[in-house]
């Protein structure tokens, strides 16, 4: 069987790591791969690759016309035809593209259909879709492909898609491979580590604020900088948490080892308000640590279903209202004011009016409260609260009380039982030989069935729109 794996780049990133762990696995099962690219990776990945320069990312602030986009498409599939043809003096039997439906090359999805058209079978697996909360890559009027097999990474996207107008024997469930991770031995165990890039949707703040609940002498660690699209955000939190003398450390990843920060670590921490797989959820306990934040209810439930367990992660941070604001302030009707805005802003980049409806729902949910669950709010917001809690302690007092997980923080002791029952799951379900069965039995079905099926974009939208799954540092406003 021949694979085509086609991405935009390989530069380093979580669907970059799951592409190479599927042409090591695809090998390993006598398959022969072939790695397209828009970029020519940094080092050498071991793999059979071509670049196709029309596969790219979009050049920043160009915007293509209907005939150059047109003309680009044919290049584009023309290019990746070429670049498998040279490889094998034939087309792929499958060429598996990963996230062709966020808007990165507007070139791509009309180049897929030009693809399908003469013949090819495709395997769309998507890792993030645009739908949910980010108009900044969603394709506007340009549909879907259609008659193709889908695959998604995580069980709430599936049944998505399924409204949606998918079929469920053309739209594949496949999980990502989690690869053991190591703690180095013998170091003092400091830090709560919370090992990604310091993106906006990672919820920064509130691990900032969870700074102050945290035993003394612990710290909250993150490794690695974002990009420069979420620069000006983290470089104020840098700035926060200097100005406030927070326990908290940045950039560690840069000087020190994901191994050696294991091994100083009490605990991994998560406080992210949206992710696709959850790679964070499960590699703290292959390296023998377990994991405190945040709980994504459709990340965590697939986990669940598979056998892994949780206990200490929280659904919500309660804080508050009346902390978000300074004196004279409304802090339902400012936060009222915000959500509404976002709502709005989000609806018109999707080319949408915001729904009366989804208006009320918000303002009615708002009005009814006296605490907010923190991962809602924006950074000036929860600056605001964090400002509030490290300079009154009756207010941390309050905030504790209403989440209890915090008032245990510093009385937790490893579960060790519960650590090695989760590795053993994680190797069993996640492990390589299991993922390389699912996504072999894929493509026997990507083979075998040919799919008559449609995305309908509008009920798509209108399924992940809930106004009270609104965060405003999960969002991108387009």
């Amino acid at each position: 069987m021949r694979i085509a794996l086609v991405h935009y780049h390989l530069r380093q990133g979580g669907v970059t790591s799951v592409l190479l762990n599927q042409a090591r696995a695809l090998v390993k099962a006598g398959v022969e791969p072939l790695i397209i690219a828009g970029e020519t990776p940094a080092a050498d990945t071991g793999f059979p690759f071509a670049l196709v320069p029309e596969l790219a990312y979009n050049r920043p602030g160009t915007e293509l016309q209907a005939e150059e986009v047109r003309a680009g498409a044919v290049l584009l599939a023309e290019g990746i035809l070429r670049a498998m043809e040279a490889r094998w003096g034939a087309a792929a039997d499958i060429v598996h593209m990963h996230n062709p439906l966020i808007q990165k090359n507007s070139l791509l999805i009309p180049a897929l259909k030009l693809l399908a058209g003469r013949g090819l079978r495709l395997f769309l697996q998507n890792h993030d879709l645009a739908e949910d909360f980010r108009p900044d890559v969603y394709t506007g009027d340009v549909e879907y492909p259609e008659n193709c097999h889908y695959g998604v990474i995580n069980s709430r996207d599936y049944e998505c898609l399924r409204r949606a107008g998918l079929e469920a024997a053309g739209l594949h469930l496949i999980p990502n491979e989690v690869s053991s991770l190591r703690a180095a031995p013998g170091l003092e165990r400091t830090r709560y580590l919370y090992p990604v890039r310091a993106i906006r949707r990672k919820n920064i703040g509130e691990a900032l604020l969870l700074s102050l609940f945290i035993p003394k002498g612990t710290s909250v660690a993150f490794t690695l900088p974002p990009s420069e699209k979420d620069a000006a955000s983290y470089r104020r939190w840098v700035a926060v948490a200097s100005e406030l003398g927070l326990p908290v450390e940045f950039e560690l990843g840069l000087q020190h080892s994901l191994s050696g920060l294991l091994g100083g670590a009490v605990s991994a921490l998560s406080t992210s308000v949206k992710e696709g797989f959850g790679f964070s959820f499960l590699e703290p306990w292959t390296a023998g640590r377990p994991l405190f934040g945040r709980r994504i209810e459709y990340v965590c439930a697939d986990f669940e279903r598979a056998g892994v367990r949780f206990d200490g992660l929280y659904s919500s941070l309660e804080a508050p209202l009346e902390y978000l604001c300074g004196a004279g302030a409304d802090p339902a009707r400012v936060l009222n004011q915000k959500m509404e805005n976002a709502l709005r802003r989000i609806y018109q980049s999707f080319g949408l009016e915001a729904p009366g409806e989804a208006m009320r729902t918000l303002a009615e949910d708002i009005s009814r409260r006296e605490t907010i669950d923190f991962g809602r709010l924006d950074e000036e917001l929860q600056e605001a609260f964090i400002r509030v809690c490290c300079a009154e302690a009756r207010v941390r007092r309050r905030v504790a009380g209403l989440n209890p997980l915090l008032e245990t923080l510093g009385d937790r002791q490893d579960d060790t039982e519960l650590i090695e029952a989760n590795r053993r799951v994680i190797a069993e379900q996640y492990g390589g030989e299991r993922i390389t069965g699912v996504l072999l039995n894929i493509y026997q079905s990507v083979m075998e069935r040919q799919m008559v099926q449609r995305i309908s974009k509008p009920a798509l939208l209108e399924l992940y729109l809930d106004p009270l799954r609104l965060s405003l540092v999960g969002i991108s406003d387009g």
